[in-house]
């Protein structure tokens, strides 16, 4: 028999090799980086941005100088100054000691022309400015012995006060930035509630003082806290309680 041959199928072609990948030219990656930039700069936009957090503030919803009608808290305001003869206080010692509340008129220098007139113009008018209860004082960064000197040779009838650290001068909204004083007037009640805090001049501080008591505000302060004191011979109405429950236990 002959013999039959098989045919061979022929082997599959080799696959043709890739094309080598084209070099991003500086044109196309410079396009591409912008890209990247501004999609990130989408996502960061549209982040919503951490909430931030409140400025802690002194006891005082607002900052800067004080205003009138504010209510401040004496406690360490304005620090510790000095009298002209040496004896430290502070605002809230004054304030203790008045019967209606303090004024303080604050001088660049003592015994300079202006601040002479100022301190003497409070002297002139210091009986009508005090008939209400309120004690006035001059407050300057200087020394005790010049405030003395000051005192004495203008025969003034209230005390100079010694701010070598303008700290309650600053306080009251009065300093200058970044040294000195400016001239002016402050004045708070018993309850701590501003009546008065402004620049002026010599005349014009007394003024602002003089239209203060003559418009009534200083009664109407005393007013307000005596209706907060039981009157003479009454008991309040915690002891009157206090006084009752000690009876139902006997």
């Amino acid at each position: 028999m002959p013999v039959e041959l098989r045919k061979r199928k022929a082997p599959a072609p080799a696959p043709a090799p890739q094309p080598p990948a084209k070099k991003q030219s500086k044109a196309s990656k410079a396009t591409a980086k912008a890209k990247a930039n501004v999609k990130g700069a989408t996502a960061a936009v549209a982040a919503p941005a951490p909430a931030a957090k409140p400025a802690e503030t002194n006891g005082s919803s607002k900052s800067g100088k004080p205003v009138v009608g504010d209510v401040i808290s004496f406690d360490g305001f304005g620090g510790e100054v000095e009298t002209n003869d040496g004896v430290k206080t502070t605002l809230k010692d004054l304030v203790n000691q008045s019967k209606a509340g303090v004024v303080l008129f604050t001088y660049p220098k003592a015994s300079t022309p202006g601040c002479t007139n100022q301190a003497c113009l409070f002297r002139d008018s210091y009986t009508d400015l005090t008939k209400e209860g309120l004690l006035i004082y001059g407050l300057s960064t200087d020394s005790p012995k010049a405030n003395t000197t000051f005192k004495s040779k203008q025969n003034l009838p209230y005390p100079l006060l010694c701010d070598p650290s303008a700290s309650l001068i600053g306080a009251i909204g009065l300093k200058k930035t970044p040294k000195g004083t400016t001239r002016g007037v402050f004045a708070v009640d018993k309850t701590g509630k501003i009546l008065l805090a402004e620049p002026g001049s010599p005349a014009g501080t007394v003024e602002a003082v003089k239209k203060l008591v003559a418009a009534g505000g200083i009664s109407a302060t005393k007013a307000e806290a005596a209706a907060d004191k039981p009157t003479n011979g009454e008991l309040s109405e915690e002891k009157k309680a206090g006084e009752a429950a000690e009876k139902t236990t006997e």
